[in-house]
Formats: structure tokens, sequence, C-alpha cells
């Protein structure tokens, strides 16, 4: 597995639900193309993933760093 450093890191069960998804994505925003996120969850975060796919299509990376059964870990990447 490469190295990969994070510009921000994210731990999603510490977000309140109704605004988890919204903050994630504006974190992303705010990243310079090239820079990563690390994203840590509870749960596989497909819903967020789907989102990603249509409101930032071909801006993004999305690579499973860490698949269950208790910890997601996502390296997002702007492109």
């Amino acid at each position: 597995m490469r190295e990969i450093e994070f510009a921000v890191k994210i731990n999603a069960p510490e977000i309140e639900p109704r605004f988890r998804h919204a903050h994630i994505l504006e974190q992303f925003d705010q990243l310079p193309s090239g820079q990563y996120m690390e994203l840590k969850n509870d749960h596989d975060p497909k819903p967020l993933h789907y989102q990603f796919m249509m409101e930032r299509k071909n801006q993004f990376t999305w690579e499973y760093l860490e698949d269950g059964p208790t910890q997601w870990r996502v390296a997002i990447g702007k492109k």
C-alpha cells in the first residue's frame, strides 16, 4: 500500500448525521487539486460515494484503505 499524505482527516461518526455529507463535501471542495482527505466511518460509506459520483463527477478518486467490518477508511482525492 502506498503512503498517502492527507490534507484533511474526517471521522464521520463525530459529525451529526443530518450535517455529515454536506460537511464532507464542503471539506472536499476546499481541497486543492492533487490533495487527499481521509474519511473514517463505522459503516461502508457507499451512499456518500454515490453522492460524490452524482455531484462531483470526474472530480475525485475513491480508494478504500480499510474495508470493515468495524471501521472503514477511504482516501478521497481531488483531481
